[in-house]
C-alpha cells in the first residue's frame, strides 16, 4: 500500500482511492427563473438528518448550473434504478436538451421530476456551505416517494449492480477430503445449475425424440440454419457425448434435418417449428425461474455467467457472431 500526505497528493490516486468506496447514482433536478429545467448527474447525495428530514449534495463552482441551484427554491434529488444507466450518461452531459422526450411531470416549487428511479427526493434549497472546490447543497425534504426497483451502483469508476446476500441459505458444507473442499466449489454449482435448469425442458425434448445432444445441435440450428458440419462441431464439439456425424445422421432419418452436398445442415420445416416450440417451452422455464428472485438477481447473474465465459474460453467458437 503507498501512502498519500497531505503535502504530496496525487490527485489521480485520490480519485482512484475514492472510488473505492461504492455509491449510488443521482440526478439532480431544478427550475431556473425562467423556467427551463435544469439537471445534472451526481454521485455526492447523501443524508444529514431524520428529524427534520435532511439531505446534501455537492456542485462544482465551476459548473454551469451552479447559479440555478443557489437560487432555485426547490430541487429534487433522483436515485437512478439498475436499468438507468443511460439517464445518468445524459444527465452527465453538458450543451443538450438533457429532458427531450422524458417522462417528466413537476412538483413542489415546480421541480421537474423523472420517472422509473428507484426512489425521488423533494426538497426545499435550505443551505450552502463551501467545501474547497465544491459547494455543498443541503436541502429539507418536503415529500418523497420510492420503488422497490434496485438501484443503480458506481464503483471504481465504473456502473455496476447491488447484489443482496440471502441470509436464509446456509453456510456452504465441507467434504472430508484434502484440500478444503465444500459444495461452494465453482465447478459443482455451475454443473448443479445446469442439471436443475433442463430439468423442466429435457422431459419436453425427450417427447419429441431429441436426447440431450440432438436437442443441443437442434437448438444451434434454430440460432443459424445453414452451418457446415466443422462449423457445427467447432461450436458444440465440446459438449457433445457422441460423433457429431451419427447425430445428424439419426436427425435426418427422423426428419429434424437434412444436409446438402457442401457440407451444410439445415433444420426441416418440421423440425424448425418442433425446435422452436421446445426453445418457447425453454424460455417460458426461464421466466418461470427467474421469477423467483428480483429481475436485477437475474440480470446480475446472466451478466456474471457472461462474464466468466468470455473470461474462460479457450477459443470456443460463438454461435452469436457470423463468421
Amino acid at each position: 500500500m503507498v501512502a498519500n500526505t497531505a503535502t504530496a497528493l496525487d490527485p489521480k490516486a485520490f480519485r482512484a482511492a475514492l472510488g473505492s468506496f461504492a455509491t449510488g447514482v443521482t440526478v439532480i433536478t431544478a427550475r431556473a427563473a425562467d423556467g427551463t429545467p435544469v439537471g445534472l448527474t451526481a454521485n455526492s447525495f447523501n443524508s444529514v438528518s431524520l428529524d427534520p428530514p435532511m439531505v446534501l449534495w455537492s456542485l462544482a463552482k465551476k459548473s454551469q448550473s451552479l447559479d440555478v441551484f443557489s437560487k432555485c427554491s426547490h430541487w429534487a434529488v433522483h436515485v437512478l434504478a439498475v436499468d438507468q444507466e443511460c439517464l445518468s450518461g445524459r444527465f452527465a452531459r453538458s450543451g443538450t436538451d438533457k429532458f427531450n422526450e422524458l417522462d417528466v411531470s413537476n412538483g413542489i416549487g415546480d421541480v421537474p421530476l423523472l420517472a422509473g428511479c428507484a426512489a425521488r427526493f423533494q426538497c426545499q434549497n435550505m443551505f450552502q456551505h463551501e467545501g474547497g472546490d465544491h459547494l455543498i447543497f443541503v436541502g429539507e425534504v418536503v415529500a418523497f416517494d420510492r420503488t422497490d426497483r434496485a438501484p443503480l451502483v458506481f464503483h471504481a469508476g465504473r456502473y455496476a449492480m447491488a447484489a443482496q446476500r440471502d441470509p436464509s441459505l446456509p453456510p456452504a458444507r465441507s467434504a472430508r477430503v484434502a484440500g478444503g473442499l465444500n459444495e461452494d466449489l465453482l465447478g459443482y454449482l455451475l454443473g448443479r445449475a445446469y442439471f436443475q435448469f433442463h430439468l423442466g425442458v429435457r422431459e419436453k425434448a425427450r417427447a419429441a425424440g431429441l436426447t440431450d445432444a440432438k436437442w443441443i445441435v437442434a437448438a444451434a440450428l434454430t440460432v443459424r440454419d445453414g452451418l457446415h458440419i466443422d462449423e457445427l462441431g467447432a461450436a458444440l464439439g465440446y459438449v457433445l457425448d457422441e460423433p457429431l456425424s451419427n447425430l445428424l445422421q439419426c436427425m435426418q432419418t427422423d426428419g429434424w434435418v437434412h444436409g446438402d452436398s457442401q457440407g451444410r445442415w439445415y433444420l426441416t420445416p418440421s423440425g424448425r417449428d418442433r425446435s422452436l416450440h421446445l426453445l418457447a417451452a425453454a424460455k417460458a422455464h426461464e421466466s418461470d425461474l427467474l421469477s423467483r428472485w428480483s429481475y436485477d438477481e437475474g440480470t446480475l447473474l446472466k451478466l456474471q455467467l457472461q462474464k466468466f465465459i468470455a473470461a474462460t474460453n479457450p477459443g470456443f467458437a460463438d454461435l452469436w457472431h457470423e463468421t
